[in-house]
């Protein structure tokens, strides 16, 4: 219980996951804002590997690597920001659900936007293992399973956050000034993470 509540609360307050996938449901729709949080979800798996296989702990020792792995985290979010800020079709009504912008591109988007949080390295290298008792007969397959249900609310949460920015979209691109304001806040939030994320 107390892993689900810790992994809710992190789930729940919002990130660059968050940003992109209520940026989706805004944009295009609910099942872009479903399909943004399918590929955040599937963001989670490489970082989940990574700290059941050690790979986690080559980072955690590595500073260099570490170092090269968050740097390449706050590039691709400041690419995020400039080019929410530079995309003019973002918010426009005549966008729905079969925009160009393909499903694949959405979970690519959303995949290397986890992909590159090292944040989630230390979560499952610092904060999951505190569940698994060293003597644990099954070690492995617990690290699996509270993978498994951080994975599940992550998918829960980012759909249900991306769902409610879709249900407001209609109210949202009647509103010229309002989308304006909107990507510049997107643009904003996806720069102020990527600066927060060099002085981590």
């Amino acid at each position: 219980m107390e892993f689900l509540l810790t992994t809710l609360v992190m789930t729940v307050t919002p990130g660059a996951g968050v940003l992109y996938t209520v940026s989706a449901g805004l944009s295009r729709g609910p099942r872009a804002s479903v399909v943004a949080a399918v590929g955040c979800t599937l963001g989670i798996v490489p970082h989940m590997l990574a700290a059941i296989t050690g790979l986690a702990a080559l980072l955690h020792t590595s500073a260099l690597a570490f170092q090269i792995l968050k740097y390449l985290g706050v590039a691709y979010l400041l690419y995020m920001a400039w080019k929410t800020l530079r995309d003019r079709s973002a918010l426009t009504a005549d966008q729905g659900d079969d925009a160009p912008r393909s499903s694949a591109r959405v979970i690519g988007d959303a995949v290397l936007l986890n992909l590159l949080n090292p944040k989630l390295t230390l979560f499952f290298f610092a904060f999951l293992p505190q569940f698994v008792p060293d003597d644990h007969p099954h070690a492995v397959l617990r690290l699996l399973e509270l993978s498994g249900y951080f994975m599940l609310l992550t998918l829960v949460v980012f759909a249900a956050y991306g769902r409610f920015a879709a249900a407001m979209r209609d109210h949202v691109i009647a509103r010229p000034a309002v989308v304006t304001w909107l990507r510049r806040v997107f643009a904003g939030a996806f720069a102020a993470l990527g600066v927060k994320l060099a002085l981590f």
